[in-house]
């Protein structure tokens, strides 16, 4: 198991999400991001859907995190990105920030 990852995600916070400013539900959000997914799996393009609706700071750059280590990230999220395939998305991963779709791109 490589001991670093590169991954890129869209977040979608909800109103009980820490430091959020969304007024979307924890329900809105989602079926928001079931939808996210729905449209990536018929093609659509992670970074420009990452750039119009991730809730991330990361949004500008395509939701791209860049490469992280262990204990990096919250451990859903790192158990996520270290269980897809380099090239895979991930279903809605819930944390505590909200929902995110994550991309593995290394």
């Amino acid at each position: 198991m490589s001991d670093q990852v590169g991954a890129s995600h869209i977040l979608l916070m909800h109103v009980d999400s820490p430091g959020s400013a969304v007024t979307r539900t924890k329900e809105e959000a989602a079926e928001q991001i079931a939808g996210l997914k729905a449209e990536i799996d018929g093609g659509a393009d992670f970074a420009e859907l990452a750039r119009s609706h991730s809730d991330c700071s990361s949004a500008g750059a395509g939701g791209d995190l860049g490469m992280f280590g262990r204990g990096m990230m919250v451990p859903e999220f790192e158990a996520a990105a270290y269980g897809l395939e380099v090239g895979d998305v991930s279903d809605a991963v819930e944390t505590d920030f909200g929902y995110h779709l994550i991309h593995r791109t290394g």
